[in-house]
């Protein structure tokens, strides 16, 4: 099978961590970027998620606080009139 060349630009920095965990790894570079592309090729997708809907480390929490309380009630306030709800936020 006949090669070729491509050209990437990327951050420096992203290189380095890039180069060195391939090489942490047993890979090159090129080996690396090679497996990707098979990957998609084969699977006809990018073979992870892109998203951008990742929480900030205060959402992760805030998110996990309200499944605890979820889990034990004891550990939150229930209010079953929204009036008194607004008048304890407010003051």
């Amino acid at each position: 099978m006949a090669q070729t060349n491509i050209n990437i630009r990327m951050d420096e920095e992203l290189k380095k961590e890039f180069d060195k965990l391939c090489t942490d790894l047993g890979l090159t570079m090129t080996a690396a970027f090679n497996v990707f592309a098979r990957t998609m090729v084969r699977q006809q997708k990018i073979p992870f998620e892109i998203s951008m809907n990742v929480p900030n480390a205060e959402t992760v929490a805030a998110i996990e606080e309200v499944q605890q309380m979820k889990n034990n009630p004891s550990l939150g306030k229930t209010y079953t009139d929204v009036d008194q709800m607004m008048k304890e936020l407010l003051g």
